[in-house]
């Protein structure tokens, strides 16, 4: 039950030169793979939910961090999770043409409910993100400035996984402030 990752990490800045007083936005996106994206299936969904284990959360985090070989933090660190919740229906309204199920999973992003029909929409829904951070100019100062991101994530035993604790690294992009 070992292998889940964090893959695919890509930083992205809306420009590459900003004037002073300005605010950077960098866009950080990356998903978790591996293991735990292939054990939430509908198999195993309908086990833990016979065994009443019904809900999963999923806790991440992204920093962002500038300099040499002592980096520091810049902007607002992101800490926060991804539920999931287990839960059965009969409901007309969640209908797969494909075969009676009766099980769903109800994915929720930032106390926003997201419901979807398949099992890839609903690993992409709890396993790939896209999260904005903004940071200040006067945080940085002028000059060149290299920023990278340490990205981790978390989640607990349930019928389907043993817990677990992953992180990792961006590569860096260069921004200039004027």
């Amino acid at each position: 039950m070992t292998g889940s990752k964090i893959s695919e990490i890509l930083l992205t800045s809306s420009q590459d030169q900003y004037s002073s007083g300005d605010a950077i936005e960098i866009n950080v996106q990356f998903l978790i793979d591996g293991y735990i994206r292939n054990a939430f299936n509908e198999a195993n969904w309908t086990k833990a939910y016979n065994n009443n284990d019904v809900s999963f959360k999923l806790k991440y985090g992204v920093k962002l961090t500038s300099g040499g070989f002592r980096k520091k933090e810049v902007g607002k660190t992101i800490d926060t999770y991804r539920k999931a919740a287990i839960f059965w229906t009969r409901n007309p309204k969640l209908v797969n043409p494909m075969k009676d199920r009766r099980i769903w999973v109800q994915v929720s992003k930032n106390f926003e409910p997201f419901i979807r029909l398949s099992e890839e929409e609903v690993r992409q829904e709890l396993f790939d993100f896209n999260e904005k951070i903004l940071i200040k100019t006067s945080d940085l100062g002028s000059g060149k400035h290299k920023i990278g991101a340490e990205v981790f994530a978390s989640w607990q035993k349930h019928d389907y996984t043993e817990s677990d604790s992953i992180k990792n690294n961006s590569k860096e992009i260069e921004i200039t402030i004027n």
